[in-house]
């Protein structure tokens, strides 16, 4: 049973009423983003010097030469910094969008239930950006010097193999990576909230666990690129994440009841 004191703090609405406040809260949603996406076109040329700063720095330090980005289509550049635009809006309001769905939701929770819910709203954006800088500062430095350490002065017939970066083909690989450490950061979030409201235990985690180290690495070798670093510098992180999961969803588990008294 539950105390007195955890009540739903809401009234009972007709379900016009709540499509209503949907449709406001997705307005609000989309305002935001549209503010953001205007907010990072404006700087969308600073966002891409950002983005590419690891390639240019690994080749100023390996050539001590000044390299450039290329693009083959007219309409390329432009709709690359609409990419970056869009790219820069969805980290920028992804914590506004969120609170949205969190005032439409909230109202129809107990007391309870979000006094367990708030602090994965609050884990959630922090291992985002956990994964996205780890991808960043660690994955896409260490799998960049894989990849131009296939460049060579003399080539075949005397040719040099060296590398001509596309601007969309390169940015589009840069945020993808982000994209996918960042959600894949969120594992343990997922992970520890379902053990909090009981549909996994932490020994079935532990007893899954060699299926979950397999699951990993396949789920590395799909959304990374083909080559074993950054498959690597995902998988790993993933789990050491599982394992801390672990841990983190036996102190989450939901305390039984004390037993009515007769």
């Amino acid at each position: 049973m539950r105390p007195e004191d955890d009540v739903i703090d809401d009234k009972p609405m007709p379900l016009i009423d709540h499509l209503i406040e949907l449709r406001q809260r997705i307005l609000y949603a989309l305002g935001g983003f549209v503010a953001a996406f205007i907010l990072c076109y404006a700087f969308s040329k600073q966002i891409y010097g950002f983005l590419a700063a690891p390639l240019a720095d690994i080749l100023a330090s390996q050539t001590g030469q000044e390299r450039r980005m290329i693009f083959t289509a007219l309409y390329e550049a432009f709709f690359t910094y609409l990419k970056v635009a869009f790219w820069g809006a969805l980290m920028i309001s992804f914590p506004w969008w969120a609170m949205q769905l969190w005032l439409f939701v909230a109202p129809g929770l107990y007391r309870s239930e979000k006094r367990a819910i708030r602090p994965f709203l609050i884990a959630t954006p922090f291992f985002f950006a956990l994964g996205a800088a780890f991808c960043y500062f660690f994955v896409i430095p260490a799998a960049w010097h894989f990849f131009l350490s296939f460049e060579s002065p003399e080539g075949a017939g005397g040719l040099p193999i060296q590398l001509e970066a596309k601007v969309g083909e390169y940015l589009s690989l840069v945020m993808r990576l982000i994209f996918a450490f960042g959600f894949a950061f969120l594992m343990p979030v997922g992970l520890v909230l379902l053990a909090r409201v009981g549909i996994i235990t932490p020994e079935g985690m532990a007893s899954k666990r060699r299926y979950a180290i397999v699951g990993m690495f396949v789920l590395a070798a799909i959304i990374t690129p083909p080559d074993v670093i950054s498959q690597i510098g995902l998988a790993l992180p993933l789990i050491l994440l599982y394992e801390a999961s672990i841990i983190a969803a036996k102190l989450a588990r939901p305390k039984p009841e004390p037993a009515a008294a007769d």
